[in-house]
């Protein structure tokens, strides 16, 4: 089931293990599984938020099987507390590390629904015990990234700006020693530039950055991709990418490249400034149980966004 966070965000917003620098947009397909037709692959991936009744195999097999090279972790079947799930217990996660490595994946992300935002002292402690599991389980599977929110902005805008920012240093400080790099993804309350930048400039932190969900900054924060990339570029570290049909409230998902998010665009504004992380498609199925199927969405996700990225990379090469 949703957590509170999440049913807020669905009602009110919409109703790898490499570390990222490594890697290739270009490299060839190695896996004797892949596609035939597949000679290249391309830095995409899915988030399992899109596939909530899938098994850990499925989920794996498929992404092979449609020449996907990363897998975002938001939940397995269901279940969104990932450090509880049976794949990632103690007994459990080596074998779960090897068969992701097996077939030929990475794991992009792991994502929590941590919240910076509580001004409460002990409600914020909550928060961030939370996500130091969330932190630990990435550390245990090599996976350079962990995703928080935000969330909102209750009272004066400044102060909770500035309690994001320490929220997120006091992470950052726990995170590095791990190797993991805590993301805040635009989202919620936070998905305009300029309160993302005074958030990083005050959490004054190399182990805090961004994960750039790009229908949000163009939905609800109104913001041209282009305009977004030019003042969050240097933080971005991952990407959620999704199109829709509607504004704020009102939108709604539909199949890439059917909407009026400009998606193409803001994979070239990325190829730009020589992004090397994953594209990855956040299909929200979990909290919009009317979506397509993900055995349709995620294949049709991979034919668009190869040819968006062979398109930007050509591009960016002239």
């Amino acid at each position: 089931m949703p957590s509170d966070f999440s049913r807020r965000m669905f009602l009110a917003g919409m109703g790898a293990a490499a570390v990222a620098a490594k890697v290739c947009p270009l490299a060839m397909a190695t896996s004797a599984d892949a596609p035939a037709a597949a000679k290249e692959s391309f830095p995409i991936g899915f988030s399992t938020l899109g596939c909530p009744a899938w098994g850990w195999d499925k989920v794996l097999d498929f992404a092979r099987q449609h020449a996907f090279t990363s897998v975002e972790l938001r939940g397995v079947q269901g279940n969104m507390d990932l450090p509880a799930c049976a794949e990632f217990s103690a007994r459990r996660i080596e074998q779960s590390k090897k068969e992701i490595a097996d077939h030929g994946l990475h794991i992009s992300c792991v994502d929590s629904s941590s919240s910076m935002h509580e001004s409460d002292p002990q409600k914020n402690e909550a928060q961030l015990a939370d996500a130091r599991r969330f932190i630990d389980l990435a550390s245990e599977l090599g996976v350079p990234y962990t995703r928080v929110f935000g969330n909102l902005i209750e009272g004066p805008a400044d102060e909770a700006v500035a309690r994001v920012a320490k929220s997120l240093r006091k992470l950052g400080e726990y995170a590095g020693p791990k190797n993991v790099i805590v993301l805040i993804e635009s989202h919620g309350d936070f998905v305009h530039s300029p309160t993302l930048l005074e958030i990083f400039k005050q959490a004054d932190s190399p182990n805090v950055a961004l994960l750039w969900d790009a229908n949000h900054t163009y939905v609800q924060g109104g913001e041209d991709p282009a305009f977004t990339v030019s003042q969050l570029g240097k933080y971005i570290r991952h990407t959620h990418l999704k199109d829709s049909i509607g504004k704020g409230d009102q939108a709604h998902y539909v199949l890439t490249g059917r909407g009026e998010v400009p998606v193409k665009k803001q994979v070239q504004a990325l190829a730009d400034i020589g992004y090397k992380g994953y594209y990855s498609y956040e299909w929200e199925k979990a909290w919009h149980p009317d979506l397509a199927e993900p055995e349709i969405a995620f294949p049709d996700y991979a034919q668009v966004m190869t040819g968006y990225l062979k398109d930007a990379y050509a591009h960016r090469s002239k």
